[in-house]
């Protein structure tokens, strides 16, 4: 009667990693909670999701062609249009996510256009504003930029209303830290950079007044939402955004946090569906009214059998 704040599976959004080729469903790694699949597999992998009542689903693409400039970008994302057609055409009304980024599409496995070792911010807003369109036309809801590209949320917005993609929503990773904890991601999405490092582009995890400026910055561009991630690293951020903005605020519980707590429990040392459901508590507590985790697959089958 008195809780503040639960977690209900309509707060939760489950990512999928969708490959080229057909009749896949693996597990990227043993436990990990990151799911593989193709089109061909995805809606019914996601039916009973979809049955037990989940907020949404994610889609990242993961081509086996790379291609450095985005010349290939309608060819890359094959799979997830046939993804998204299946999904749309089954379950016309649940809720579809896309990532627009392009570090599983470049052989060096940053998330925009490399020049001489070096991010072209400028450069990488036409080609990430192009995949939006292309993942809107194909029937995502919400376009997601996780490049975290200065100007790309206008940039995105403008190109969509061109195409008269009015609908398509853009939820913007506002606030992306520079994290240790994208490990698993990374081998579920081929997406390691192969030079350097992301801290360029991505955010410096002790400036949370930098932080405000990039997601004022993205309500002023046009976001429809606003994505924190990681989440648990970054429940102050999350309270702040909170605090300061009447969009809907997700959050992303990124892999390594889940893999934390998977490797806590194979040791013992702690009861993982406690844990687990404590920390999900504690992100909503913050002020995250969507949270994007690999919890939400299990959580939706234990539902769906009880």
């Amino acid at each position: 009667l008195f809780a503040e704040s639960t977690v209900e599976l309509r707060n939760l959004v489950m990512p999928y990693f969708v490959v080229p080729g057909s009749g896949v469903l693996r597990e990227s790694s043993a436990n990990s909670g990151l799911w593989q699949v193709t089109a061909d597999r995805l809606a019914d992998e996601v039916a009973p999701l979809v049955d037990a009542g989940v907020g949404g689903i994610m889609l990242f693409g993961v081509p086996d062609q790379k291609s450095d400039d985005g010349s290939m970008l309608e060819a890359q994302l094959l799979p997830t249009r046939r993804a998204t057609e299946a999904l749309r055409q089954r379950f016309p009304d649940l809720v579809l996510f896309a990532d627009v980024c392009l570090c599983s599409f470049t052989s060096h496995g940053h998330c925009g256009i490399v020049r001489d070792k070096a991010i072209a911010n400028d450069e990488s807003l036409a080609v990430l504003a192009k995949m939006a369109v292309l993942l809107g036309s194909y029937g995502i809801d919400f376009v997601s930029p996780s490049d975290m590209m200065d100007g790309r949320v206008a940039a995105i917005r403008g190109a969509l209303d061109e195409s008269c993609l009015y609908d398509v929503g853009v939820l913007s990773y506002a606030v992306k830290m520079a994290s240790a904890f994208y490990g698993p991601f990374r081998d579920a999405a081929n997406s390691a950079p192969q030079f350097g490092d992301r801290k360029s582009y991505q955010m410096p995890a002790g400036n949370q007044r930098e932080a405000r400026r990039e997601w004022q910055l993205d309500v002023e561009e046009g976001a429809d939402a606003l994505l924190v991630k990681p989440a648990l690293t970054n429940l102050d951020i999350i309270r702040d955004v909170r605090a300061g903005s009447d969009l809907p605020i997700f959050a992303y519980q990124v892999s390594g946090e889940r893999a934390m707590l998977v490797a806590a429990a194979e040791k013992g040392l702690l009861d993982f569906e406690r844990a687990m459901e404590e920390t999900l508590v504690s992100i909503r507590r913050a002020g995250a009214d969507v949270i994007v985790s690999y919890e939400a697959r299990p959580r939706a089958l234990a539902a769906r059998a009880r």
